[in-house]
This record gives structure tokens, sequence and C-alpha cells, in this order.
């Protein structure tokens, strides 16, 4: 394991979770040569640029000069591994609906500004405030443009408040679902690998990401490493689900046959 890996699996079991420092340590995985301690004081340099314009009192104006300090940060494109990364992000200024969220959340939190991040049908956006009483809601991909509660009922409604490992989970769920969207490559392949592993390395994820390594590590030829993984995940699944045992352990069997 390498150590950026080490360390994000250190910040993603402490509490609370560093959700910044984790973010951009799963920016590690691409760039190999980021300083995450620079771009940890990017962040920093945001909130003190803000600082002075953020009220301490008042919802809606919290929001309102949280929108006019972090007015740089633009949508950027769904198909770009970029707008997924927050080191990237923070040079670029440009990312997805979770990542532009996180850098308010994480601007926030330098300011002492309650704020979550929530759900809606399809998009992350960040409440100000509480959730349970008073707060507002913003479409960080929109530029911080506050949502009203007929936009939000229209949209479905708020599907409850993330966590920063649900955060997490949701950024590389992200990354995996890019990779379907591309054709298939060796370079694709390992970059869904990563985000498989990375989403393996949180206290609590889907079982089956083991029998996707699994497949993932015989595709890019570890046929003994994918082989045990998907002969772990047959064992760990074989009284739930016999019919993705039985399958899974074929798989296994392909693949070390694939030795001689």
């Amino acid at each position: 394991m390498t150590a950026s890996r080490k360390r994000f699996a250190e910040v993603v079991r402490s509490e609370p979770v560093d959700l910044g420092l984790a973010c951009l340590l799963v920016g590690a995985e691409v760039d190999r040569s980021l300083d995450v301690e620079s771009a940890l004081a990017a962040l920093d340099a945001l909130a003190a640029a803000a600082r002075g314009s953020v009220p301490r009192t008042g919802v809606a104006a919290q929001a309102a000069a949280l929108a006019g300090s972090l007015s740089g940060f633009v949508g950027g494109d769904f198909e770009d591994l970029r707008s997924s990364l927050l080191h990237r992000v923070l040079q670029t200024r440009t990312g997805l609906p979770l990542l532009l969220s996180v850098v308010w959340l994480e601007v926030a939190a330098r300011l002492d500004v309650p704020a979550y991040a929530a759900a809606l049908p399809g998009q992350v956006v960040v409440g100000i405030g509480d959730p349970e009483d008073e707060h507002v809601l913003v479409d960080t991909y929109a530029g911080g443009r506050l949502l009203t509660p007929a936009e939000v009922a229209e949209r479905g409604g708020v599907l409850g408040v993330l966590s920063a490992e649900d955060l997490l989970l949701r950024l590389l769920t992200n990354v995996r679902a890019l990779t379907t969207r591309q054709a298939p490559s060796l370079e694709v392949a390992r970059t869904r690998l990563w985000a498989v592993e990375l989403s393996l390395l949180l206290p609590r994820h889907p079982l089956e990401l083991r029998r996707e390594r699994g497949e993932l590590l015989v595709r890019l030829g570890a046929f003994v490493d994918g082989a045990e993984e998907l002969e772990v995940f047959a064992l760990v699944v074989e009284d739930a689900d016999e019919a993705a045992a039985v399958a899974a352990r074929r798989e296994a069997r392909m693949a070390r046959a694939q030795l001689n």
C-alpha cells in the first residue's frame, strides 16, 4: 500500500473525518507528485480571503457572502476526471457539484460557519445553518444560488444529510461511473481499480466492490490476486447469495487457468 493510501485509510477512520484532506488524497492516485499540504493551504487562503465579508450570524447573509467570495468556482465537465479531483478543482475553479460543495464546506468550516452537505435527487448541495432548524440550501454548481423551498420540493426534496464518509463514497462512485462511459482500455481499468480500492478502505462500503476488484485485477493481468479476491467474495456471500458465490468461484478458476 502506498503512503498516500495509508494516510487515506487513517484519515477516513478518524473522528471527525478531515474531508478536504481525504479528497486531496484521492487526487494523489492520479498525480503522484501532488503536494497535499500546498493544496490544503489553498483552502486556507480561500477562507482567509472570505473572512472579512462573512458575517458571524444570519444563515442567508452567510450563504450570500460565501457565494460572493467563491464566485470564481463554476460547474465543470462531468466527463472529465479532473472535475472530481479536489486539487484540480482548486487550480481550475471548475468541478462537479460534489467537489464544489466540498470547497464550500471546507471554507465554511475554517470560518466557523455551520454548514453541511445534503442530497437532492441526482445532486449534492450545501446547507448553511442547522438542518433541523433555521437553514438555507445552496446550489454550488449554480454559483451558490439559494434554492427556494418550492425548488427543493420540485426536485424531489432533501433525501438526507450526508456525512464525510457518504461524500467520499459518492465521489469514488462517480469516478467508477465515469469509467463506464469511456472506451475500454487498460488506463480506464486502472482508474476504476484505484477508485474501488479506495472505496474498500472506507469503514463502510458495498460488499460487491470486492468482486469488482477481483475482476479488475484479472483484467489487468494480476490473475492470482484477482482469483483470491473473487474467492474471498464468494466465501463472504455464499450464505446470502449462493448463485453469486458460484459465479465468483467460476471466475476465479478461469483466472487461475490463465496461468497455465
